[in-house]
């Protein structure tokens, strides 16, 4: 038999994501235009890593990412330097990056504990290029939408239209994102369609009317109160409808533009930009066909999706702040992190996979997998081997097609051979994952289980052992 161990994370799904009634899950978030600056070597403070609970979904998003045009075309063939740092941090920890879209300096990443993976489904991204004209991507938004246990969820990382005098524009623009991103999805082909939308990004949003002194000076003293009502965020959301249906938490962090770089201390240049609350994080819970006439909490919202819907959601903010110890950028990054009260649309993987026997590089090796609900399968299809602790759908050892021809029955056990030269020498820990085209996730995953060391690794010295090996 195959020995075979829990996922990282499978203990935590298994307590906080039960069968029936409500469940939650812990969703945490961060903003930050990074001015072109390369990513500090730590970013465990940013991701919180060893919060209680856990964290099972992140969303990362990133403004002016080094977007010149040969550093920008290196990014399409290989990871920018700062989806790295955030996967190489986030892997160890049992996170797998779920999806990710660029444009140009825009950035979004969405990761999930390996855990959830299978019931991530319908991955889409887009984008959407506003600024000069809509040349070259220089403002805009990006996204990434998917089903999480069967609730539409979708992310919008924008950075809209600079400078004091436009924030017309910026309304303009975050209206036009909203109103024009379309995923070719046929029940939820735009951002306002889902069950729960969030949107983050440098805003643009500044501090209308007060001076710079008053502004320092109420910074300085924390009395922060008293810009909100100059926020011009805030004072479009009077005006404008559509914004009234964004939820905010309160703005109890220090604006997070525009500082020195490598230090707390506030634009000293010549040009001496005056502080702002540039850096947002907001988000939307699709209202009830007639809108609510009071709300007993401000900071939770629920949907019931014109009240047919058997399976609510509720969304509150726990935490909205920002983190003045990194100084790469002139922007310090803000934290949103939320509770998402859900109950599961499906508890059931849509395609079964496991291991057969005893696996190691000296034999040919066996997998089943079994589709256990109908879904569009494809021949293109393919179940890749992954090492635990991988970073995305991408990260495999080696990968082997579906059946060609005719696609499974369901409950059909299909058995596939892995050609031994395939399977890694050295052998240890392994999961297999089945990864649909049509939905571009990973929709089936096995437990880890053992890979043996080979006799071959022994035999060309590569066994941590020997000091001839790899080790020396």
């Amino acid at each position: 038999m195959t020995s075979q161990t829990s996922l990282p994370g499978e203990e935590m799904s298994a307590g906080r994501f039960r069968s029936g009634g409500k469940d939650k899950c812990r969703l945490h978030m961060v903003t930050w235009n990074v001015a072109t600056a390369e990513p500090p070597e730590d970013v465990t403070a940013l991701l919180q890593l060893d919060v209680q609970p856990p964290t099972d979904l992140y969303a990362i998003g990133l403004q002016e990412v080094n977007a010149t045009p040969v550093r920008f075309i290196s990014d399409l063939i290989v990871e920018d330097s700062w989806s790295h740092v955030f996967m190489n941090t986030l892997a160890p920890r049992g996170f797998v990056k779920v999806t990710s879209v660029r444009m140009q300096g825009l950035l979004l990443l969405v990761f999930a504990k390996q855990a959830h993976l299978p019931y991530i489904r319908n991955i889409r991204t887009t984008y959407t290029r506003t600024g000069i004209f809509g040349y070259w991507g220089n403002k805009g938004g990006v996204s990434a939408r998917f089903s999480f246990y069967g609730h539409m969820v979708c992310f919008l990382n924008c950075h809209l239209a600079a400078h004091m005098n436009y924030t017309l524009q910026r309304v303009d623009e975050f209206e036009h994102i909203l109103e024009t991103q379309d995923f070719d999805i046929e029940d939820t082909p735009q951002i306002r369609d889902h069950k729960v939308a969030f949107c983050l990004g440098d805003l643009n949003f500044r501090i209308s009317d007060h001076g710079l002194h008053f502004l320092r000076s109420s910074i300085n003293s924390g009395r922060l109160n008293l810009l909100w009502d100059k926020d011009q965020l805030n004072m479009m959301k009077k005006k404008e409808p559509f914004l009234q249906e964004f939820e905010e938490g309160p703005l109890n962090f220090k604006p997070t533009y525009k500082f020195d770089r490598n230090s707390d201390t506030y634009d000293t240049s010549g040009k001496k930009r005056k502080p702002a609350w540039t850096d947002r994080i907001l988000w939307r819970v699709k209202p009830k066909s007639l809108p609510s006439e009071d709300d007993d909490d401000e900071k939770a919202s629920t949907s019931t999706d014109d009240g047919q819907d058997e399976c609510p959601i509720l969304v509150t903010q726990d935490k909205y702040t920002s983190d003045m110890s990194y100084g790469v950028s002139d922007h310090k990054p803000v934290i949103a992190t939320f509770s998402v009260e859900l109950k599961k649309g499906y508890d059931t993987t849509l395609v079964h996979v496991s291991p057969v026997g005893v696996w190691s590089a000296d034999q040919d090796a066996l997998l089943t997998y079994t589709v256990q609900e109908d879904f569009m399968s494809s021949t293109w299809d393919w179940i890749g081997l992954y090492k635990v602790g991988f970073k995305s759908a991408s990260d495999y050892e080696t990968f082997v097609w579906v059946r060609e021809g005719e696609l499974p029955e369901i409950n059909e056990v299909i058995q596939i051979s892995v050609d031994k030269d395939e399977i890694p020498l050295l052998g240890g820990q392994y999961v297999l994952g089945y990864y649909s085209t049509n939905m571009q996730s990973i929709i089936g995953l096995s437990t880890s289980f053992q890979i043996l060391e080979s006799k071959r690794a022994v035999m060309e010295g590569l066994v941590p052992e020997d000091v001839n090996g790899l080790n020396k």
